[in-house]
Protein backbone atom coordinates (compact mmCIF):
# COMPACT_ATOMS: atom_id res chain seq x y z
CA UNK A 1 0.00 0.00 0.00
CA UNK A 2 0.96 3.79 -1.13
CA UNK A 3 2.23 4.82 3.04
CA UNK A 4 1.64 8.70 2.01
CA UNK A 5 -2.14 8.03 1.37
CA UNK A 6 -4.51 9.22 4.27
CA UNK A 7 -4.39 6.78 7.21
CA UNK A 8 -8.30 6.23 7.66
CA UNK A 9 -8.80 5.88 3.69
CA UNK A 10 -6.07 3.03 4.01
CA UNK A 11 -7.62 1.47 7.21
CA UNK A 12 -10.80 1.35 5.09
CA UNK A 13 -9.29 0.24 1.70
CA UNK A 14 -7.15 -2.48 4.72
CA UNK A 15 -10.46 -3.81 5.71
CA UNK A 16 -12.29 -3.77 2.73
CA UNK A 17 -13.23 -7.57 1.48
CA UNK A 18 -13.23 -9.24 -2.04
CA UNK A 19 -16.28 -11.82 -2.91
CA UNK A 20 -14.96 -14.71 -4.46
CA UNK A 21 -17.41 -17.24 -4.29
CA UNK A 22 -20.39 -17.71 -2.02
CA UNK A 23 -19.37 -17.77 1.50
CA UNK A 24 -15.52 -16.76 -0.18
CA UNK A 25 -14.00 -13.61 0.09
CA UNK A 26 -10.61 -12.26 0.07
CA UNK A 27 -8.63 -9.31 2.41
CA UNK A 28 -5.50 -7.77 2.09
CA UNK A 29 -2.63 -7.22 4.50
CA UNK A 30 -0.14 -4.59 5.76
CA UNK A 31 3.07 -4.47 6.41
CA UNK A 32 3.21 -3.01 10.43
CA UNK A 33 7.16 -3.64 10.84
CA UNK A 34 6.86 -7.39 11.92
CA UNK A 35 6.55 -10.98 10.33
CA UNK A 36 3.00 -11.05 11.23
CA UNK A 37 -0.59 -10.16 10.18
CA UNK A 38 -1.93 -7.65 12.72
CA UNK A 39 -4.20 -9.69 15.05
CA UNK A 40 -6.93 -6.69 15.21
CA UNK A 41 -7.24 -6.43 11.35
CA UNK A 42 -7.84 -10.43 10.95
CA UNK A 43 -10.76 -9.85 13.39
CA UNK A 44 -11.83 -6.94 12.11
CA UNK A 45 -11.99 -8.68 8.54
CA UNK A 46 -13.65 -12.33 9.87
CA UNK A 47 -16.26 -10.09 11.26
CA UNK A 48 -17.18 -8.36 8.01
CA UNK A 49 -17.27 -11.69 6.08
CA UNK A 50 -18.90 -13.44 8.69
CA UNK A 51 -21.78 -10.54 8.59
CA UNK A 52 -21.68 -10.56 4.58
CA UNK A 53 -23.59 -13.69 5.18
CA UNK A 54 -25.95 -12.37 7.71
CA UNK A 55 -29.54 -9.95 7.15
CA UNK A 56 -31.17 -7.79 9.63
CA UNK A 57 -29.06 -8.70 12.67
CA UNK A 58 -26.23 -7.03 14.04
CA UNK A 59 -22.59 -9.75 15.61
CA UNK A 60 -23.36 -9.48 19.40
CA UNK A 61 -20.18 -11.96 20.61
CA UNK A 62 -17.05 -13.64 18.56
CA UNK A 63 -14.61 -16.09 19.97
CA UNK A 64 -11.49 -16.58 17.93
CA UNK A 65 -7.92 -18.11 17.92
CA UNK A 66 -4.60 -17.23 16.26
CA UNK A 67 -3.48 -20.52 15.11
CA UNK A 68 -0.42 -19.29 12.96
CA UNK A 69 1.33 -15.50 12.22
CA UNK A 70 -0.11 -14.43 9.18
CA UNK A 71 1.96 -13.51 6.25
CA UNK A 72 1.42 -9.75 5.47
CA UNK A 73 3.13 -10.20 2.08
CA UNK A 74 -0.09 -12.75 0.67
CA UNK A 75 -3.72 -12.18 1.15
CA UNK A 76 -6.21 -13.81 3.41
CA UNK A 77 -9.23 -16.29 2.27
CA UNK A 78 -11.75 -15.87 4.49
CA UNK A 79 -14.24 -19.03 4.69
CA UNK A 80 -17.37 -18.51 6.06
CA UNK A 81 -19.86 -21.79 7.26
CA UNK A 82 -23.45 -20.71 7.88
CA UNK A 83 -23.85 -22.75 10.79
CA UNK A 84 -27.23 -22.05 11.69
CA UNK A 85 -30.16 -19.42 11.50
CA UNK A 86 -32.79 -19.50 14.24
CA UNK A 87 -35.73 -16.69 14.49
CA UNK A 88 -33.44 -14.67 17.01
CA UNK A 89 -30.17 -15.77 16.27
CA UNK A 90 -27.52 -16.47 14.38
CA UNK A 91 -24.18 -18.25 14.16
CA UNK A 92 -21.86 -18.61 11.87
CA UNK A 93 -17.87 -20.04 11.97
CA UNK A 94 -15.12 -18.32 9.94
CA UNK A 95 -11.70 -19.45 8.88
CA UNK A 96 -8.72 -17.46 7.94
CA UNK A 97 -6.67 -19.43 5.09
CA UNK A 98 -2.95 -18.32 3.92
CA UNK A 99 -0.65 -21.08 1.64
CA UNK A 100 -3.04 -23.57 2.11
CA UNK A 101 -3.06 -23.18 6.12
CA UNK A 102 -5.21 -21.89 8.54
CA UNK A 103 -3.99 -19.03 10.75
CA UNK A 104 -7.25 -17.99 12.56
CA UNK A 105 -10.64 -19.33 13.83
CA UNK A 106 -13.56 -17.77 14.79
CA UNK A 107 -17.19 -18.50 16.04
CA UNK A 108 -19.50 -15.32 16.09
CA UNK A 109 -23.03 -15.18 16.80
CA UNK A 110 -26.00 -12.74 15.42
CA UNK A 111 -29.33 -11.43 17.10
CA UNK A 112 -32.00 -9.71 15.97
CA UNK A 113 -32.83 -6.25 17.92
CA UNK A 114 -34.74 -6.84 20.63
CA UNK A 115 -35.90 -5.22 23.83
CA UNK A 116 -34.74 -6.67 27.45
CA UNK A 117 -33.43 -5.95 31.31
CA UNK A 118 -31.01 -3.29 31.48
CA UNK A 119 -27.89 -3.36 33.88
CA UNK A 120 -23.71 -2.46 33.35
CA UNK A 121 -20.48 -1.83 35.30
CA UNK A 122 -20.31 1.99 35.82
CA UNK A 123 -17.78 3.70 34.12
CA UNK A 124 -14.17 4.37 35.90
CA UNK A 125 -13.39 7.57 36.77
CA UNK A 126 -10.69 9.44 34.35
CA UNK A 127 -10.07 12.75 33.25
CA UNK A 128 -12.08 13.39 29.58
CA UNK A 129 -9.80 12.84 26.90
CA UNK A 130 -9.92 16.88 26.38
CA UNK A 131 -7.89 16.91 29.88
CA UNK A 132 -5.43 14.49 28.81
CA UNK A 133 -2.28 15.17 26.56
CA UNK A 134 -2.52 13.14 22.58
CA UNK A 135 0.31 10.30 23.20
CA UNK A 136 2.66 10.44 21.01
CA UNK A 137 4.20 7.28 18.94
CA UNK A 138 7.43 8.22 20.82
CA UNK A 139 9.58 11.21 20.84
CA UNK A 140 11.57 12.04 17.90
CA UNK A 141 15.25 11.00 19.73
CA UNK A 142 13.66 7.96 20.92
CA UNK A 143 12.42 6.74 17.55
CA UNK A 144 15.10 7.91 15.43
CA UNK A 145 17.15 4.82 17.89
CA UNK A 146 14.45 1.94 16.47
CA UNK A 147 14.94 0.21 13.50
CA UNK A 148 12.89 1.02 10.32
CA UNK A 149 10.60 -1.83 10.84
CA UNK A 150 9.67 -1.04 14.86
CA UNK A 151 8.83 2.67 13.64
CA UNK A 152 6.37 1.42 11.71
CA UNK A 153 4.69 -0.96 14.03
CA UNK A 154 4.61 1.66 16.78
CA UNK A 155 2.58 4.29 13.61
CA UNK A 156 0.42 0.96 12.81
CA UNK A 157 -2.14 3.71 14.19
CA UNK A 158 -2.52 6.13 12.56
CA UNK A 159 -5.95 6.09 11.74
CA UNK A 160 -6.56 6.63 15.46
CA UNK A 161 -5.77 8.60 18.55
CA UNK A 162 -5.41 7.92 21.61
CA UNK A 163 -5.24 9.40 25.05
CA UNK A 164 -3.75 7.46 28.42
CA UNK A 165 -6.22 8.19 31.10
CA UNK A 166 -4.30 5.72 33.33
CA UNK A 167 -1.52 3.23 32.81
CA UNK A 168 2.42 2.80 31.49
CA UNK A 169 4.94 4.79 29.87
CA UNK A 170 6.35 2.33 27.62
CA UNK A 171 9.83 4.55 27.64
CA UNK A 172 10.04 4.19 31.33
CA UNK A 173 8.26 1.37 32.66
CA UNK A 174 7.62 0.83 36.82
CA UNK A 175 6.18 -1.85 38.54
CA UNK A 176 2.11 -0.74 39.09
CA UNK A 177 -1.23 -2.68 39.32
CA UNK A 178 -2.78 -4.17 36.05
CA UNK A 179 -4.44 -1.49 35.40
CA UNK A 180 -5.10 1.04 32.56
CA UNK A 181 -7.66 3.32 31.00
CA UNK A 182 -7.14 4.78 27.68
CA UNK A 183 -9.36 6.89 25.44
CA UNK A 184 -9.22 6.49 21.98
CA UNK A 185 -10.96 7.30 18.81
CA UNK A 186 -11.43 7.27 14.89
CA UNK A 187 -9.68 9.79 13.12
CA UNK A 188 -12.69 10.12 9.92
CA UNK A 189 -15.99 10.12 9.80
CA UNK A 190 -17.39 7.01 8.95
CA UNK A 191 -20.38 6.07 6.89
CA UNK A 192 -23.89 5.47 9.12
CA UNK A 193 -23.23 1.28 9.12
CA UNK A 194 -23.46 -0.72 12.55
CA UNK A 195 -21.74 -3.00 10.96
CA UNK A 196 -18.93 -1.58 10.13
CA UNK A 197 -18.45 0.22 13.28
CA UNK A 198 -18.84 -3.31 15.31
CA UNK A 199 -16.00 -4.66 12.52
CA UNK A 200 -13.35 -1.88 13.37
CA UNK A 201 -14.24 -1.43 17.27
CA UNK A 202 -13.11 -5.18 16.82
CA UNK A 203 -9.85 -3.94 14.82
CA UNK A 204 -8.55 -1.43 17.68
CA UNK A 205 -10.23 -3.59 20.90
CA UNK A 206 -6.68 -5.48 19.84
CA UNK A 207 -4.33 -2.82 20.78
CA UNK A 208 -3.28 -2.04 24.59
CA UNK A 209 -4.90 -5.00 25.60
CA UNK A 210 -2.11 -8.10 26.37
CA UNK A 211 0.31 -5.45 27.43
CA UNK A 212 -2.06 -5.23 30.50
CA UNK A 213 -0.14 -8.22 31.87
CA UNK A 214 3.10 -7.06 31.80
CA UNK A 215 1.94 -4.16 34.13
CA UNK A 216 2.87 -5.75 37.72
CA UNK A 217 6.15 -6.59 36.60
CA UNK A 218 7.47 -3.16 35.04
CA UNK A 219 8.18 -4.85 31.41
CA UNK A 220 7.89 -3.20 28.57
CA UNK A 221 7.98 -4.68 24.83
CA UNK A 222 10.90 -1.13 24.07
CA UNK A 223 13.04 -2.02 26.68
CA UNK A 224 12.94 -5.88 27.85
CA UNK A 225 13.58 -9.58 26.18
CA UNK A 226 9.84 -9.90 25.75
CA UNK A 227 7.87 -12.12 23.40
CA UNK A 228 3.97 -11.71 23.32
CA UNK A 229 1.79 -13.05 21.12
CA UNK A 230 -2.33 -13.68 21.00
CA UNK A 231 -3.47 -16.71 21.41
CA UNK A 232 -6.97 -15.81 21.62
CA UNK A 233 -9.41 -13.17 21.53
CA UNK A 234 -13.23 -12.60 22.77
CA UNK A 235 -15.79 -9.97 22.45
CA UNK A 236 -19.14 -8.64 23.07
CA UNK A 237 -21.17 -6.34 21.81
CA UNK A 238 -23.89 -5.09 24.31
CA UNK A 239 -25.30 -1.53 23.13
CA UNK A 240 -25.38 -0.01 19.61
CA UNK A 241 -22.99 2.72 19.08
CA UNK A 242 -21.17 5.07 16.82
CA UNK A 243 -17.76 4.84 16.35
CA UNK A 244 -17.61 8.85 15.80
CA UNK A 245 -16.46 10.32 19.09
CA UNK A 246 -14.06 9.33 22.25
CA UNK A 247 -14.29 5.47 23.83
CA UNK A 248 -12.86 4.29 27.10
CA UNK A 249 -10.72 1.43 27.12
CA UNK A 250 -10.50 0.44 30.73
CA UNK A 251 -8.46 -2.93 30.88
CA UNK A 252 -6.94 -4.81 34.00
CA UNK A 253 -5.13 -8.17 33.94
CA UNK A 254 -6.35 -10.89 36.72
CA UNK A 255 -4.09 -13.45 36.19
CA UNK A 256 0.11 -14.11 34.28
CA UNK A 257 1.03 -17.91 34.66
CA UNK A 258 2.88 -20.52 32.90
CA UNK A 259 4.06 -18.06 30.32
CA UNK A 260 0.49 -16.96 29.46
CA UNK A 261 -1.49 -13.60 30.50
CA UNK A 262 -4.81 -13.14 31.01
CA UNK A 263 -6.31 -9.51 30.11
CA UNK A 264 -9.64 -8.31 30.22
CA UNK A 265 -11.21 -4.95 29.03
CA UNK A 266 -14.80 -2.85 28.81
CA UNK A 267 -15.14 -0.10 26.29
CA UNK A 268 -17.28 2.86 27.30
CA UNK A 269 -19.07 5.63 25.35
CA UNK A 270 -18.44 9.34 26.53
CA UNK A 271 -21.64 9.23 27.92
CA UNK A 272 -20.38 5.87 30.13
CA UNK A 273 -22.57 3.49 28.72
CA UNK A 274 -20.97 0.03 28.39
CA UNK A 275 -20.67 -0.60 24.36
CA UNK A 276 -18.59 -3.90 24.39
CA UNK A 277 -16.41 -6.06 26.74
CA UNK A 278 -13.40 -8.02 25.37
CA UNK A 279 -10.92 -10.87 26.95
CA UNK A 280 -7.63 -12.02 25.76
CA UNK A 281 -5.23 -14.84 26.35
CA UNK A 282 -1.30 -14.42 25.05
CA UNK A 283 1.58 -16.29 25.10
CA UNK A 284 4.56 -13.77 27.61
CA UNK A 285 8.00 -15.00 27.90
CA UNK A 286 10.96 -13.87 28.49
CA UNK A 287 13.78 -14.25 26.09
CA UNK A 288 17.02 -15.12 27.02
CA UNK A 289 18.99 -15.28 23.66
CA UNK A 290 19.61 -11.47 22.29
CA UNK A 291 20.19 -8.17 24.23
CA UNK A 292 17.07 -5.96 24.31
CA UNK A 293 15.76 -3.42 22.17
CA UNK A 294 16.14 0.05 23.21
CA UNK A 295 18.58 -0.76 25.61
CA UNK A 296 21.84 0.58 26.11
Amino acid sequence: MNETRDPFEELLQLIHLEPLEVNLFRGQSRDIGTSRVYGGQVLCQAALAASETVEDRLIHSLHAYFLRAGDHNAPIVYNVDRSRDGNSFSARRVVAIQHGWPIFTMSASFQVAEEGLEHQFPAPAVPAPEEIEAINPLPEEAMAHLPEEMQRWINRFGPFEFRQASGSDPVNPVPQPPFQNLWFRLNGKLPDNPVLHRALLAYVSDFQLMGTATLPHGLSWMKTNLTMASLDHVMWFHRDFKFDDWLLYACDSPSTSGGRGLSRGMIYDRAGRLIASTAQEGVVRMRRDKPAQGSA
